[in-house]
């Protein structure tokens, strides 16, 4: 199984929606120092299920959505999307290309959706996600 996309939207600094392409190989990010590096990979685990907003680097689980800045208006949701190539049928879903969705709302709701269908009820930030 191999990742090739993730999108960012609300997501802590990422707040206009951001594609990074996971091309075979290697691929790497660079850039300075507060330009949101350890967010895309934060963004990974947080798709994949993480609970624990301490290893987020968060006071609360809705501090993974954006919280405003001078020029921006604070979000009422983030959403992180991975795309993963199936083509060799690793997951027993009949796609050769699944998309799962993790959206947090501000008022403690979350979500899953995989290939546009939500999954389970939606959670609050204290529950684990019934996937």
């Amino acid at each position: 199984m191999k990742f090739t996309r993730l999108r960012l939207s609300g997501f802590k600094s990422f707040v206009e929606p951001t594609d990074l392409l996971i091309e075979p190989g290697l691929t790497g990010v660079v850039g300075p120092n507060g330009c949101g590096k350890s967010n895309l990979l934060e963004a990974l685990r947080w798709v994949m299920g993480e609970s624990s907003y301490k290893s987020m680097r968060a006071s609360g689980m809705d501090d993974v959505i954006f919280s405003g800045s001078d020029k921006k208006a604070r979000l009422n949701l983030a959403e992180v999307t991975i795309t993963l190539d199936n083509s060799a049928g690793e997951i027993a879903i009949d796609y050769t290309e699944v998309e799962i969705t993790r959206r947090a709302y501000r008022d403690g709701d979350n979500e899953y959706i995989v290939n546009g269908q939500r999954v389970g009820e939606p959670t609050t930030s204290s529950s684990t996600p019934r996937i």
